[in-house]
């Protein structure tokens, strides 16, 4: 590919939530704010990045999917996170089932739920995608 135009499409259950478009841009940073509820049964968030096309469909440039069991399960033990200083509270492990790049850490970082996710995009000759998911609660 000699040019795109990117975007990022994140979605939980039937909610979704899309970035802008990166105009010519083959390593495009978002640095974009996308907010999703978690319902009570949810499950994995699919993140999916499209190239944008003006006369027909978009095309899929790859996708990949973050396991959120991990940040729940540690925003439920910690439910005041405000309460205690950094550090780290769990951990989704890379295996042979997950796109992630390396392990991923949850953690508390000045009073809020962080967790840092590299992901190799999938169904897709190459591309990685780094993200950066926050438990804020109700």
């Amino acid at each position: 590919m000699l040019s795109s135009d990117p975007y990022v499409v994140v979605s939980l259950g039937d909610q979704r939530a899309q970035t802008a478009i990166q105009n010519s841009n083959l390593n495009p940073i978002w640095n974009e704010e996308l907010v999703l509820s978690v319902p009570e049964d949810y499950g994995a968030v699919k993140v999916q990045v499209f190239d944008y096309d003006t006369f027909s469909a978009d095309d899929i440039m790859g996708e990949a999917e973050v396991d959120i069991q991990p940040m729940m399960n540690s925003a439920m033990a910690y439910e005041d996170p405000t309460m205690f200083g950094n550090m780290q509270i769990g951990k989704w492990l890379k295996s042979h089932d997950n796109a992630l790049l390396e392990d991923s850490t949850v953690n508390i970082v000045e009073g809020k739920i962080k967790q840092e996710v590299s992901l190799q995009l999938q169904h897709v000759e190459s591309g990685i995608i780094y993200l950066e998911v926050e438990w804020i609660p109700p």
